[in-house]
């Protein structure tokens, strides 16, 4: 059974049901009441529901792990205990318990609740199963749910995205090692500068009710080196990369790994520990090669040492030793793949470099198959609980599921972004240099406003040439719609469309076609 809580009639209704269930203990008890929450940020919403659920008994209420939070949306800003200490100081409230999924079977089959109380915002979106499974739960004892109505114009998540676009140095240090205690597997994505940082910090796409989002940013030797014009091989040195952190911690909040390349002389290393803790940086990955760094996909094309084991655990150490806290992270990352010296090396470097105190090991390959990142990934997983870190720059058919299925901790795509910003930046600068040197001087239609699918342009387009529009020689028929926003064009020139869609493509390609016939 299913009630929709009626704020005139609830004292009546907690008498009425009173008396309808039947309860395994004395009447004179009072009945058990579940509530399920987060409880990040306690808003007037909550304490309603609390004081409702209060009044139907003793209300239980089922806090969700850091981890179960974490698997739909963002790291709760407190942790589950300090969590836990909030809600039991609730005078409504009897007793916390802990809630480890989404998912509330688990916890109503030992409690048996004779209610459970919740908002009625999770009829739709990612809780609409979750509602589906508790109704049939509490079916199984004649158990109810009460729905209260959404407290309007206040939530979590409104509070906690004003909340979160500050954060303190301590907290943004830290947020690293939370997550990795939280999610399974966390995606990276490479940055360059400020607003490439500022793109990974906002940018979130809903895929079945999900919302999307990066972990986190990885700070590329390769990709700040290239955006400044220089080659990957540390000719940026360590103050002119701090200055671009400094420039991306400004406007975002997300946790930063950096690219420490070999980490330099371990004289230098403990200065570059020391600057990126002081930062707010979460994690340092150096690379166990010594000499003139050259970039890793080279292989063993180009002139490439490894260090002895013995000389970069003893960085490793120095940099533990140089660090003031527990929560920033020294990560080795392990080149013998690269330089062709086989998974058991990479496994027997791995092995002393956690033992030098490595609180992570980046495992790395130029190879396009995954067969070696996985044997090496499931070795390490079946003795240690080391996060593991992968780089798919050559093999990325893989899919980022099947990293998480074998246990790794994070995934980090190295260098996309500045791939995909300087071709685009090209082709402009192209087009800009054609449009100076045109002797074109035609109208220019600059559309009606309208929404439109594709097909029904290139219809037009097609009745007009007599031709088929193909595109990749396929037939092009949408679904995809365009749409022009006039609004700041009629702002700035007074421009209205002059054209319907018809009339506009009929007179741009006649315009075009006595333009090529002139030629």
């Amino acid at each position: 059974m299913t009630s929709v809580f009626n704020k005139k009639y609830y004292i009546l209704r907690s008498i009425i049901v009173s008396n309808n269930i039947k309860y395994s203990k004395n009447i004179m008890n009072k009945p058990l009441v579940y509530v399920g929450m987060s409880a990040d940020i306690i808003h007037p919403g909550h304490m309603n529901i609390l004081k409702i659920a209060a009044t139907y008994g003793e209300v239980v209420v089922g806090i969700l792990t850091d981890k179960a939070i974490a698997s739909y949306k963002k790291l709760p800003i407190m942790n589950f205990e300090e969590r836990k200490h909030v809600i039991e100081c609730i005078k409504y409230v009897s007793k916390v318990v802990k809630q480890e999924t989404l998912d509330y079977t688990e916890n109503l089959e030992k409690i048996k609740p004779d209610f459970v109380v919740h908002g009625d915002d999770w009829s739709t979106g990612i809780q609409k199963n979750t509602r589906k499974k508790v109704i049939d739960t509490l079916s199984n004892w004649g158990g109810e749910l009460i729905e209260v109505p959404y407290t309007e114009g206040i939530s979590s998540s409104s509070l906690k995205t004003k909340l979160s676009s500050t954060v303190t140095t301590e907290e943004r240090r830290k947020s690293l090692r939370n997550l990795l205690n939280s999610k399974d597997t966390l995606s990276f994505l490479d940055i360059h500068n400020a607003l490439s940082a500022i793109v990974i910090e906002n940018t979130s796409v809903k895929i079945d009710n999900l919302n999307l989002e990066f972990d986190g940013m990885w700070a590329s030797s390769l990709t700040d080196s290239t955006s400044k014009g220089k080659p990957d091989i540390e000719a940026v040195d360590t103050s002119s990369r701090l200055n671009t952190l400094n420039e991306v911690m400004e406007v975002t909040t997300k946790p930063i790994i950096y690219d420490g390349d070999t980490g330099g002389k371990p004289e230098h290393f403990r200065y570059t520990v020391q600057n990126l803790e002081r930062l707010g940086v979460s994690a340092v990955v150096i690379e166990d090669k010594k000499g003139l760094k050259k970039n890793s996909l080279f292989g063993i094309e180009v002139n490439q040492e490894q260090d002895s084991i013995e000389s970069f655990s003893e960085k490793i150490r120095i940099g533990n030793n140089s660090k003031k806290t527990d929560d920033f992270l020294i990560i080795a990352r392990i080149e013998s793949l690269i330089l062709e010296k086989g998974l058991n090396d990479a496994l027997e470097r791995a092995e002393a470099y956690a033992g030098a105190g490595a609180n992570g090991i980046l495992i790395h390959s130029k190879e396009k198959s995954e067969k070696e990142i996985f044997s090496f990934v499931k070795t390490i997983k079946k003795n240690s609980d080391l996060p593991l870190i992968v780089v798919p720059t050559t093999y990325n058919h893989i899919k980022f599921n099947e990293f998480k299925e074998i246990g790794v901790d994070i995934v980090i795509y190295a260098n996309h972004l500045l791939r995909s910003v300087y071709p685009a930046m090209i082709k402009t600068a192209e087009a800009i240099l054609k449009l100076i040197n045109t002797n074109f001087t035609g109208i220019i239609n600059l559309g009606t406003g309208e929404m439109n699918s594709i097909k029904t342009i290139t219809s037009e387009v097609e009745k007009l040439s007599g031709k088929k529009i193909i595109s990749l020689d396929k037939q092009v028929n949408g679904p995809m719609e365009l749409s022009v926003d006039t609004t700041l064009i009629k702002k700035l020139i007074n421009w209205s469309p002059k054209f319907s869609l018809k009339e506009g493509l009929k007179k741009t390609y006649e315009i075009m076609k006595s333009y090529h016939q002139k030629k």
